[in-house]
């Protein structure tokens, strides 16, 4: 089968160049009277794109310098350079805590490596990280260290371009971890796995990063001050895979092997997102694994299902109203033509600021009398079991 769903990009953000600013403890290149310093423990890899002339340099015990063509050091007094005021000792910043799963480490671009513009659509931040089908990017021209612990053993994507080489097979993949750079570009417990293969089903396939939620949500909110935003709704809903509660709607989508994802998505976008009086309000949608809980029980198994999340831009009372009247116009097309699509129900939540969250929904006639048997069906062999132990002299 083809793959159903477009491949999805996603590029590295910081670097360990040479001439990054914020790479330096000065937070500027070292100039001709400077005297740089590598922590001599500190395994690093950085790329130089240009002559430097330096007073001294300390390097590391375990590293590697990647010259682009016409780039050196030369050794300096520092007497010709008069835009380098006085020497100084600069150190080079620490780049071992970058993690592979904090996602504001990541960016969406294009498969040229174009940053991709802003939008209506927008991930929940599981999937800000790449995700098992994505394909990787790092930058040409630049060097970088990723730390890599994870909760699964094996971080599975489908590509790494890395250093201008595409790597999409296994053998390719293989190859690069074997020459010398790789160990100093990636380091911790989970190893990186290239399958080359995308996602196989046109219904969508989930990301696969739900292990390592709780260290996605750790570091994003190390990023934004340590606790997650309040809300302006009185209950947040709380969308899966997602690290804090948001304003607006959630639709939860069972479907059928006809259902298509993408063209679901799209169809979203042309007759009901970009309409004029949506302006403001964002959707996420992929496929998710809902735990399944019986009689307050968590169960190992989970359901797939379609997750709609809705948010808007509006502030106050009006939190989450645009994207509320968003998810009604879904939910009344579900009812036209859900059939059609794929969808064989559908059940919808809210939150804003001026009401209490609240869900509507469409189970099918089928779900009910399956429901029912099931209830019977636990009733009977209670009865049995009870019938069992009674004649065995063990209840009275």
């Amino acid at each position: 089968l083809p793959a159903a769903t477009t491949a999805v990009y996603k590029q590295w953000i910081p670097n360990t160049n040479f001439e990054t600013a914020s790479n330096w403890d000065k937070g500027r290149v070292p100039c001709a009277r400077d005297v740089v310093h590598f922590e001599k423990d500190k395994v690093v890899s950085v790329f130089v794109r240009s002559p430097h002339a330096l007073t001294d340099m300390y390097l590391p015990l375990n590293g590697e310098f990647v010259l682009a063509a016409g780039a050196a050091f030369t050794a300096s007094d520092g007497s010709w350079d008069p835009g380098c005021d006085s020497g100084e000792t600069v150190r080079f910043a620490d780049a071992e805590h970058r993690a592979w799963f904090d996602p504001t480490l990541w960016q969406d671009v294009f498969p040229g490596g174009e940053l991709k513009p802003s939008g209506p659509i927008f991930s929940v931040d599981e999937e800000r990280v790449p995700c098992r089908y994505d394909d990787v990017i790092f930058p040409p021209e630049t060097s970088f260290r990723v730390n890599t612990d994870s909760s699964q053993a094996v971080i599975q994507l489908r590509s790494i371009r890395v250093m201008g080489q595409e790597l999409n097979t296994p053998a390719s993949w293989a190859g690069y971890l074997g020459g010398p750079s790789a160990p100093l570009q990636f380091h911790g417990n989970g190893t990186l796995q290239v399958t080359g293969t995308g996602c196989p089903d046109k219904s969508g396939c989930a990301c696969g990063n739900a292990l390592d939620g709780p260290r996605i949500c750790a570091a994003l909110l190390r990023a934004s001050g340590r606790q997650c935003p309040e809300p302006a709704c009185q209950s947040p809903l709380q969308p899966l895979g997602h690290c804090c509660g948001v304003c607006g709607a959630i639709i939860n989508l069972d479907f059928t092997p006809d259902f298509d994802l993408q063209k679901y998505q799209d169809r979203l976008i042309q007759e009901l997102l970009r309409q004029p009086k949506y302006a403001g309000v964002q959707m996420a949608i992929s496929k998710v694994h809902k735990a399944q809980t019986f009689l307050d029980i968590m169960s190992r198994s989970a359901t797939p299902l379609i997750q709609i999340v809705l948010i808007d831009d509006r502030a106050g009372v009006q939190a989450g109203t645009a994207a509320e009247q968003l998810a009604a116009d879904i939910m009344e097309s579900i009812a036209q033509h859900g059939e059609a699509l794929g969808i064989s129900s559908s059940k919808m939540e809210v939150a804003t600021g001026s009401t209490a969250s609240g869900q509507l929904g469409s189970p099918p006639v089928s779900r009910i009398t399956a429901g029912t048997v099931m209830g019977l069906l636990f009733s009977l062999l209670l009865l049995g079991g009870i019938l069992f132990l009674y004649r065995k002299g063990k209840l009275r």
